[in-house]
């Protein structure tokens, strides 16, 4: 690519704008990333009150695309009126997924059996609209795959986000044709290693890149950035890292996430 041509095109699928880390600046934060050519922002929720927040939100950023759902940690508040909401709250234009939901087994900050309850009805909830899911999974394989499994028939499609799993759970992901997501994760030369090792293993058809902002500001920027604050603007460095790592170039990659985040999120 010649130094005038304008910057590669990415979609970052998971990126949080409600949080209170963005507070003062976000509009500068979507200027940076489409500066940066990351035009296309997915806004992911944690749970209905955030849902709810985000469509607020995006009335000011029309080109932006949410989900609604309720995380594995926020399961516990998960009761008998909350798939309604979230029904209503999936009928809005700009939500392309449900989530982000799944389980974490490894906070454990809602029971396991809580977690698995809110999950069940959310990937029902996600057949029901035939949208595709944004999913967690933390120490919690063989459930995932179970529960996955028993509604896979039925989804339109999935992304296992933030993957940071083994490589059993990565082939478990693949087996249900789910979409991988990585983040700068494989940027951290510490705890990034196993994930450097397996980004090659997933087939190009099912890769997509995110930063999970303002968390996992890629370890490996240069110069150090003054704030630990990831922005979506930091995606094209986790992309730069994957390329290298997949022996493939930028633009085959930017290519082929692009079609891939199209693919899955219908947008």
């Amino acid at each position: 690519m010649s130094s005038n041509s304008a910057p590669l095109a990415w979609t970052d699928i998971a990126v949080n704008l409600s949080s209170s880390q963005f507070r003062h600046d976000l509009e500068e934060v979507i200027v940076r990333a489409a500066d940066a050519g990351v035009r296309d922002l997915i806004a992911v929720a944690s749970d209905l009150e955030e849902s709810r927040q985000l469509q607020s939100l995006i009335q000011a950023h029309p080109g932006i695309r949410t989900t609604a759902g309720v995380h594995p940690h926020y399961a516990s508040r998960f009761d008998a009126d909350s798939p309604q909401q979230l029904r209503q709250l999936c009928g809005h234009p700009a939500v392309v997924a449900v989530g982000e939901c799944g389980l974490d087994y490894n906070r454990d900050f809602s029971p396991r059996a809580d977690q698995r309850r809110a999950f069940s009805a959310q990937l029902k909830l996600a057949c029901d609209l035939a949208k595709p899911v944004l999913m967690h999974c933390r120490d919690a394989g063989d459930d995932f795959q179970a529960m996955v499994h028993e509604h896979r028939p039925n989804l339109s499609g999935g992304v296992l986000h933030c993957f940071t799993g083994t490589e059993q759970e990565l082939y478990q992901a693949l087996d249900l044709d789910l979409f991988i997501g990585i983040t700068g994760w494989v940027c951290d030369e510490r705890r990034g290693q196993e994930l450097a090792r397996l980004v090659p293993m997933i087939p190009a058809e099912r890769l997509l890149l995110e930063t999970d902002a303002p968390y996992l500001l890629p370890r490996d920027l240069r110069p150090k950035p003054k704030s630990r604050r990831n922005e979506p603007r930091w995606l094209p460095h986790i992309a730069n890292k994957v390329a290298e790592l997949r022996n493939e170039s930028l633009e085959s990659l930017s290519y082929q996430c692009q079609l891939n985040a199209k693919r899955l999120f219908q947008v």
